[in-house]
């Protein structure tokens, strides 16, 4: 049975390695050491490795710390933050990150020296460039950056003593932050990051905040901390279809629920936030610029934030599903990427002082760009619009009015996230022989209980804040099942006749699969005729796109292998509601815009590779 999470780790400063600079764009020699970025390091991870699904070291590193190590004083603000990402496999799965990012004292002298020399270094091309009445140069191309690299890379203590003139010194004109390791404790980012094969993003968030908060508490835990690590990579499954999971963290139970197999997939990302963070009409736009697979790119200087409006935008396609680059956190060292002359759904962290006229993207002209910060989008000209767009805008408002989401106009700032509720201290007795009833624990693990026994006299604690804490938690999960719905429904009635278009000239398999471009899959022209004029322009884009022709293909491999689960829930909510006219009201019959015979085959047939794989692999084994 798969486990409810594949790996636990942790990402911070590797003293080994000392301080290597990360590169980011927009970092600059003449920046205050304090405010640089810095290459991190997974530190260890658990398991080592498992064949099914392969430990990424260097995806973890990049996408735990996006923006790289970075290091505080004790006059910096140093609050833990949350944050989530995604790696998508070579075949489309996808595994789901779940990072706690708070920062360290740090101990090792190595580092302190090393950051130590830095600010004198800093200090002296900052002395040098003011003496030229020149920029400062780059931090990349600067020779005494090169130096630097080189230096910090193989510098021991003594090396850098002497560089450094034996103390701290006064800090440069002009410099924002400082570090003295006489008077200034110097503190390091360090990241605790889950791994599971599905988005429980709650049950994640609470167990790694639970697991911070015993880490930094003077009291000892209950058990070894290395205990609840083991007990959520081996002990705790997955929930089956359609039933909860209780288990337990360091501090309080977690519950976690797969939907049954007759609901829509997993969603724990809380759509009602990606709605207050954009608004409704945004929302729609956004969804009709993936739908058409256009470049989008999500810009806000929180991580969370762009995570959940991706998350929250491709959780609305069904049953359709995103088919190209999908990268809600775009690391550093990976901006590159922007380059691609391909559809990608992208997610940019904001550098404080950068402006949006400075960033300098490619293909604006094409680019839907999100700032989620600001509410506001801009879209390529000549977007249609989504069918019904008013309609669907006003059902959603609905919706979110009846969990007392108001609707603001899309051009005012979000409304403040509002702070998690602290767990509970401790857990009891009773709670951890559910723990048992749901086959968390077995066999030695057992024994556990006892050496808990004595927490059982102090009464439940499971009361005020955890209550509370669930309840929003189902409300949320309630409004996004009714938001989803909603969205649903409307591409229901758009593609509920879909299957009397789709082409079976195929007389087999392989004949299908040696030759998938000479053969005819949807009947576009016939399509397109039954549909209101108003539709037509969205539609005609939309059949052309890789998503909808994957759409087609998979219920064309249906006839010879079991159909996959989005598509046999699709056609199973359709033939429920056959009775149900699948058209809006008042359709009119709008012209044919291609002959019956004419193919969407253009482009996107890469998936066949893959989809030929999973097809002959099914084949010999039946």
């Amino acid at each position: 049975m798969t486990g409810l999470a594949q790996y636990f780790a942790v990402v911070g400063v590797d003293p080994d390695s000392g301080l290597e600079p990360q590169h980011l764009t927009g970092e600059g020699f003449d920046q205050s050491p304090i405010r640089r970025s810095f290459k991190s390091k997974v530190l260890v991870h658990y398991p080592e490795s498992t064949d099914r699904c392969p430990f990424n070291n260097d995806a973890v590193n990049l996408l735990c710390m996006p923006r790289g190590l970075v290091f505080r004083t004790q006059s910096d603000a140093r609050e833990p933050l949350f944050h989530s990402f995604t790696i998508t496999a070579d075949d489309g799965t996808r595994t789901y990150g779940f990072v706690h990012t708070f920062y360290e004292r740090v101990t090792n002298p190595r580092i302190t020296t090393a950051m130590q020399t830095l600010f004198q270094m800093h200090r002296v091309e900052h002395q040098a460039s003011s003496s030229a009445s020149s920029p400062s140069s780059s931090y990349g191309s600067s020779p005494s950056a090169c130096s630097m690299e080189s230096l910090l890379s193989s510098l021991d203590g003594s090396d850098a003593d002497s560089l450094a003139g034996g103390g701290g010194g006064s800090p440069c004109p002009g410099c924002t932050a400082s570090f003295d390791p006489a008077s200034d404790t110097l503190y390091g980012s360090k990241a605790l990051c889950l791994l599971m094969p599905l988005p429980f993003l709650q049950a994640a968030r609470h167990f790694l905040s639970q697991l911070y908060q015993a880490v930094m508490s003077p009291a000892a835990p209950p058990l070894p901390l290395e205990s609840y690590i083991h007990n959520v990579l081996y002990e705790v499954p997955l929930p089956p279809p359609g039933r909860s999971l209780r288990f337990h963290g360091v501090q309080g139970p977690i519950v976690c629920q797969q939907p049954d197999a007759t609901d829509l997939p997993l969603g724990d990302y809380p759509l009602g936030d990606a709605f207050a963070l954009l608004g409704v009409d945004n929302v729609v736009r956004l969804l009709t610029c993936v739908l058409l697979e256009m470049q989008v790119l999500l810009y806000s200087r929180d991580l969370q934030c762009l995570m959940t409006v991706a998350e929250g935008i491709t959780c609305l396609l069904f049953p359709f599903q995103w088919q190209h680059i999908y990268l809600p956190i775009l690391p550093g060292p990976l901006l590159h990427l922007l380059d691609a002359p391909v559809p990608f759904l992208m997610g940019l962290q904001r550098r404080d002082g950068v402006q949006r006229s400075s960033l300098n993207l490619p293909h604006e002209a094409t680019l839907c760009f999100v700032d989620i910060d600001n509410r506001s989008l801009e879209v390529p000209e000549g977007l249609p619009s989504f069918p019904d767009q008013d309609q669907l805008a006003q059902e959603l408002r609905e919706v979110l009015l009846r969990y007392g989401v108001t609707s603001q106009p899309d051009s005012s700032p979000p409304p403040p996230a509002s702070p998690s509720p602290r767990p509970p201290a401790s857990l009891v007795l009773e709670d951890l022989i559910e723990d048992r009833q749901n086959g968390n624990l077995g066999g030695e693990e057992l024994a556990v209980l006892e050496r808990l026994q004595a927490l059982a006299c102090r009464g439940r604690c499971l009361t005020g804040p955890l209550e509370d804490r669930e309840q929003k938690e189902l409300r949320s999960a309630k409004m996004n099942v009714e938001l989803r719905e909603v969205v649903a429904g409307r591409l229901a009635a758009v593609f509920g006749r879909y299957e009397e278009f789709v082409s079976h000239s195929a007389s087999d398999m392989d004949s299908w699969l040696s030759n998938p471009e000479g053969t005819c899959s949807f009947h576009k022209g016939s399509f397109l005729s039954i549909q209101p004029v108003s539709h037509l322009h969205f539609l005609s884009r939309f059949l052309e796109t890789s998503m909808f022709l994957a759409f087609v293909d998979r219920k064309l491999i249906s006839r010879w292998v079991d159909s996959e689960p989005l598509q046999r829930l699709f056609d199973q909510r359709l033939e429920r509601g056959r009775g149900v006219p699948q058209g809006p009201p008042g359709c009119q019959k709008g012209p044919a815009l291609s002959e019956p015979g004419e193919c969407p085959r253009q482009r996107g047939r890469g998936l066949f590779l893959s989809y030929k794989i999973r097809v002959q692999t099914a084949a010999s084994q039946n």
